[in-house]
């Protein structure tokens, strides 16, 4: 398909820029990937309302009452080729790359960045501040995926295709990276890297004494992420408050 149809398709949910394989791994779509990249080749820069300049085939999407899309004034932007589901709330300011995909009932709070391809799943609740970093190039890398149910914390920064699964819970201030190493203290292991966040873990920042002699000397230490327990009934009852904001 050529771009045009890309960004159409890509709006409707008909493809996507990641999918899960029959062993339930996520894997960049490469010519998605491929396709937006050469819709930015082709445009042109243009001036839009507001004096904004951007490609003039990438204009922000609009919605409509029908959309059954709640994105409350103030900032917000959805750009050209991201795909927004029904039930999803949108408050500002936010921001919403090309190509990512944010499914039905999920909140998308103040300052929070969906980046270009992330994928969010079903009723997860990104907080204030939330950072989903975005991957374009190079082509064959896996955007950030959160599975449906997450709930991730204010100021939570989940970058270079960390993958989120469903039901997990990220407190306020989680780093996840390719290189920050996460320690689950329920099951006493580290995770291996690139292993996803598993179901229902329960995440909290921490830290750990630097690597070498002279860091240790220093009191010095590295930021990494703990399991500190997996959902329970208490949990999800603490979680269950934010319905409320429906």
């Amino acid at each position: 398909m050529n771009w045009l149809e890309l960004l159409n398709n890509l709006e409707t949910g008909a493809v996507r820029a990641a999918s899960q394989d029959e062993n339930g791994q996520w894997q960049a779509n490469i010519e998605v990937k491929q396709g937006i990249l050469e819709a930015f080749k082709n445009g042109t820069n243009t001036e839009f309302p507001g004096g904004f300049v951007d490609k003039d085939n990438l204009a922000p999407r609009g919605f409509s009452a029908e959309d059954n899309i709640r994105m409350v004034p103030g900032g917000t932007s959805v750009r050209r080729g991201a795909y927004v589901a029904a039930g999803t709330i949108i408050m500002p300011p936010a921001y919403v790359n090309i190509g990512a995909f944010v499914d039905e009932g999920t909140m998308v709070d103040s300052h929070a960045l969906v980046g270009s391809c992330a994928q969010v799943g079903k009723n997860v609740h990104l907080s204030a501040a939330v950072q989903l970093g975005g991957v374009l190039e190079p082509i064959g890398a896996n955007p950030v995926v959160i599975e449906d149910d997450a709930f991730i914390g204010a100021g939570c920064v989940i970058v270079e295709g960390v993958v989120v699964k469903k039901g997990a819970v990220l407190a306020p201030g989680v780093r996840l990276s390719a290189t920050i190493p996460v320690y689950d203290c329920v099951n006493e292991r580290q995770l291996d890297k690139g292993e996803p966040i598993p179901e229902n873990a329960i995440v909290i920042p921490g830290s750990r004494p630097s690597s070498s002699d002279w860091g240790r000397e220093q009191g010095l230490s590295m930021s990494c992420a703990l399991i500190v327990k997996y959902r329970d009934e208490q949990s999800d009852a603490s979680l269950a408050l934010e319905e409320v904001l429906r």
